[in-house]
């Protein structure tokens, strides 16, 4: 086994120590109180000097500063749900760490003590970066690293390369596996908030008013054409809604009808494009009926990308770690990351380490009451982590 793989390994204990003290503890947003004291405490523990960035983020560097700088990042959030997973340490409160966030933090951990441990062999420096709020609930509609991104997180020292990982459950591949893509990896993903007014009247009198469901619909099945005709079929794009909420009663047309949803898209040229449209397809139906329909895009993030360059020495990194091949996707994934805003901003990698199959006993996905994560797997993490690192300063610092 590869010494670093080995020495990582040596430390699984702590790891998961680690993963299970902040997967109780779990915390929303930025309201991260508990999750920074601890993650700061540990860090002193090693050595480290942390400072706070963003109220809930904290920024760490080890190595020597004036050369080349690479930036290792892990999200700290959990979401605001109820955990059903039945786990003797799952939370018992309104937040759960259902998406993996609690691994991310823990693996990034391990990681600083191996970059400790290894410093004198650092060609440059590591900047280890906790981020609050990558899940966006951030009422304000800005996202963890969008915050951490204005206060400067690619500065002081700059950072010329950054990495991330993301703990994958239900995957078509085995607990342990790394997999990832060249490009886009990742949807881009704006929230679509639709308001249509009407005016409201008796639902025998549908004459007298201007109905805002009706007019909601045709929005809705516009958009679903907008979709099918207007976007090549070779190209991974959606645009679905999951709220469509309008009246409370059977005999009252209502005066105001609200749609949400999603656009999800692999290309920041049909991203821009699908948006206008949207706002012309409201435009044109309010027109076409009568009401009044605004549109807005909120908590937008772009696609996550993989520099190819950077990504390609990445894999080979791992493959020289693991011993094992790296699954290069076929297609990107639907789902988003807001690590999308600093993969546009500097050279990035974004990889991912599967946490099992279904046949291995891992059947549910990230956002998902009752999802477990296997634990076995995090050392992999926290060792990739280490090595991106060190193998980067080495042929690039």
């Amino acid at each position: 086994m590869n010494e670093l793989l080995q020495r990582a390994k040596e430390t699984q204990a702590e790891l998961v120590e680690n993963r299970r003290w902040l997967h109780c503890h779990a915390e929303v947003g930025f309201e991260l109180r508990q999750t920074c004291a601890f993650v700061e405490e540990k860090l002193k523990e090693m050595g480290y000097e942390p400072r706070r960035m963003s109220g809930a983020g904290i920024v760490a560097t080890v190595g020597k500063q004036g050369g080349k700088t690479v930036l290792l990042r892990a999200d700290m959030d959990a979401l605001p749900m109820k955990e059903e997973s039945g786990l003797e340490f799952a939370a018992t409160g309104d937040a759960a760490h259902t998406c993996g966030h609690d691994v991310h933090t823990a693996m990034l951990l391990g990681a600083a003590r191996l970059l400790k441990e290894h410093e004198a062999e650092l060609n440059g420096c590591v900047k280890l970066m906790f981020q609050p709020d990558e899940e966006g609930t951030n009422p304000l509609g800005f996202s963890g690293s969008q915050a951490m991104l204005k206060d400067g997180v690619l500065e002081d020292p700059h950072v010329d390369a950054a990495f991330s990982m993301h703990i994958w459950s239900n995957t078509p591949y085995p607990a342990g596996t790394f997999f990832s893509r060249q490009e886009a990896l990742m949807s881009s993903c704006d929230t679509v908030t639709v308001t249509v007014t009407g005016k409201g009247t008796h639902g025998s009198m549908p004459q007298d008013g201007v109905d805002p469901i009706n007019a909601g619909v045709h929005v809705y099945q516009a958009f679903e054409n907008l979709i099918a005709r207007e976007v090549p079929p070779y190209e991974q794009c959606s645009l679905t809604f999951g709220q469509f909420q309008s009246g409370s009663a059977a005999n009252v047309l209502p005066e105001t009808a609200l749609l949400v949803g999603t656009l999800r898209t692999v290309s920041e040229d049909t991203r821009a494009r699908l948006k206008k449209r949207i706002e012309a397809i409201c435009a044109g139906m309010g027109q076409a009926f009568g009401a009044q329909i605004g549109v807005t895009f909120t908590q937008g993030i772009p696609c996550v990308y993989n520099a190819p360059a950077l990504t390609e020495s990445v894999l080979r990194y791992t493959r020289e770690l693991t011993g094992e091949p790296v699954v290069t996707l076929k297609v990107p994934l639907s789902s988003s990351d807001d690590w999308s805003e600093i993969s546009q901003k500097v050279d990035s990698c974004y990889l991912l380490l599967s946490s099992g199959t279904a046949e291995e006993g891992y059947p549910y996905s990230q956002h998902n009451p009752k999802i477990r994560f296997n634990e076995d797997v995090m050392y992999r993490g926290a060792a990739a982590y280490c090595s991106v690192a060190l193998n980067w300063l080495r042929e690039n610092g």
